[in-house]
């Protein structure tokens, strides 16, 4: 029975390059007679694979024996041989025939009489037989070294993308432990296909070109080497060398004309923006010096349409007020006008202090925070209000009061009054205005919403479209009780009109003004307890 050796084949964990590679592989196992019994590939990769393979130790049959049986075999042929002519040249001699050719006269010299002596007393030696049967031919019955790849094509399989150029390479103390080999003989093994070893890690590389690619060795900065493998970089186009026009050209005397139309136009954009540049240098230097005259002479200096009052007691009350409305902006959104504290104070030539002090006896007063509600105070023909900015600077704001409406002394985004006793508690609410409300007109421009239910439409899109003025159609919206937003947690006032709810927002985005329609909500009555009863 032959004895067996068994061995543990793996492809690793990244497996083979190509289903060829892996083929080869196995192919080679066959070659060096293991025989497979186990093959579990990778569930990741089919090119992956763990096995176990076995082969016979051949204890019973060598190739030495074989080759032994097969010399004593032809030993005894040739003796056959050799009988059968010595017989047939012994009976040819009793009858005085010529004497045929012998295994001795073959074997004798040309022009010796005498046949050669030969060596009988090793023809039983199985050995003997078979170094003299094998002769030169003993190096066919070994494995030849034609059959192995080359080294170019035995490190394709364990080549990875380089993570620090492009191309694949490989560590050659890995290359040593997958083959089975010492570091230092594989490096040797390498120096003979043509590489330099690098000797630090900033060593110019040597490149060698092996079928179409090029392979280089490099060394990291803990002294490891790699072999580094890229594709050969390949010419993109083929130099040519064109021809220069000659002066005298036509074709060149008129780009020339070309050229210098365009610098003569760069020069005159050139010349024209200095100038500018000089007019606005010249009006800037003279303002300068217009304000400094200015501030030298005194206030009674200043042209007559620059005057401001001469700094002493501020006037109180709604004369204070109607001296701060030329001074103040109109707002960007919405009626009405605002302006800082801070620089209505430079206005009046006096401090923040004081203009705040004689607003509160006029019976405006800032909120301590930012984001409180203002209270609102109407003043003559007028409504007014302070509120405070982010970096809580104090900023005074005012508009008309609108014909019909009453006396405000609150905010005019406040929410309705609260429900009666017996209805159920809704949305803030104003009350629903007559069918000749604007509302009717405006609420056929509105489109539909995109996400969610409702129409809605920009102010100033609706304006433009019919034909008013912004401030105008804003104004005659809040005419119907409705109100511009407030603060970000604030709850919009709501008007209803024709069974649907309208309401103002702000976009976040751009700061614009929409106006907003959705039907109405209908809340079933409340019953009636017994407290309502008694009250």
């Amino acid at each position: 029975m032959p004895h067996w050796e068994y061995k543990y084949i793996t492809s690793g964990p990244h497996g083979f390059a190509t289903p060829a590679l892996l083929e080869t592989h196995l192919n080679q196992l066959g070659k060096d007679e293991w025989e497979i019994i186990q093959y579990q590939p990778l569930p990741a990769n089919a090119l992956a694979f763990n096995g176990v393979a076995r082969r016979s130790t051949m204890r019973d049959w060598t190739l030495e024996t074989a080759a032994a049986a097969a010399a004593k075999t032809e030993a005894d042929k040739l003796r056959a041989e050799f009988a059968a002519k010595f017989q047939s040249g012994a009976a040819a001699a009793e009858t005085g025939d010529d004497k045929p050719a012998t295994l001795a006269t073959e074997t004798a010299a040309p022009g010796d009489e005498l046949r050669r002596l030969r060596d009988t007393e090793r023809d039983h030696d199985p050995e003997a037989l078979a170094d003299e049967a094998a002769g030169d031919d003993w190096a066919n019955l070994t494995d030849s070294e034609d059959d192995l790849p080359t080294f170019f094509d035995a490190i394709k399989p364990h080549l990875r993308r380089n993570q620090r150029g492009p191309g694949q390479s490989v560590a050659l103390d890995y290359l040593a432990k997958r083959w089975e080999q010492p570091e230092p003989d594989l490096l040797g093994a390498i120096q003979e296909c043509g590489f330099v070893v690098p000797e630090a890690e900033d060593s110019p590389p040597d490149y060698l070109e092996f079928d179409g690619d090029l392979h280089w060795l490099n060394r990291n900065g803990r002294g490891q080497l790699f072999l580094n493998v890229r594709e050969k970089p390949r010419p993109a186009f083929r130099v040519a060398v064109a021809k220069k026009l000659a002066p005298d050209d036509p074709a060149a005397v008129a780009l020339a004309g070309e050229h210098a139309a365009e610098l003569d136009a760069l020069q005159k954009q050139a010349a024209e923006r200095a100038a500018r540049q000089a007019e606005q240098d010249a009006r800037r230097a003279e303002a300068i010096a217009k304000r400094e005259a200015a501030a030298a002479a005194g206030p009674s200096a200043a042209p007559e349409g620059d005057k401001l009052p001469p700094a002493g007691p501020l006037p109180a009350g709604e004369d204070l007020l109607a001296q701060l409305r030329p001074l103040m902006r109109p707002n960007r959104r919405g009626p009405g006008w605002s302006g800082s504290t801070t620089f209505l104070a430079r206005a009046l030539r006096c401090t923040e202090a004081d203009l705040v002090a004689a607003l509160a006896v006029a019976g405006l007063v800032a909120n301590d925070s930012p984001g409180a509600k203002p209270v609102h105070t109407e003043i003559g023909a007028h409504v007014y209000w302070l509120n405070r900015d982010s970096r809580g600077g104090i900023w005074i704001n005012g508009h008309e009061r609108r014909e019909g409406q009453a006396p405000e002394t609150k905010d005019h985004k406040s929410e309705a009054a609260p429900a009666a006793p017996g209805a159920e508690s809704g949305p803030a609410s104003a009350s629903a205005p007559s069918s000749a409300s604007p509302l009717t007109a405006v609420r056929l421009l509105l489109k539909q919403n995109k996400r969610g239910s409702g129409v809605s439409g920009e102010v100033s899109f609706l304006a433009r479209t019919l034909d008013k003025n912004p401030e105008e159609f804003l104004s005659t919206l809040l005419a119907t009780g409705l109100a511009l937003p407030g603060e970000d947690d604030a709850k919009p006032v709501f008007v209803e009109h024709g069974g649907e709810i309208f309401w103002l927002n702000e976009n976040a985005r751009d700061e614009s003004l929409w106006l907003n329609a959705k039907p109405a909500k209908k809340f079933p009555a409340r019953k009636s307890s017994r407290r309502d009863e008694r009250e």
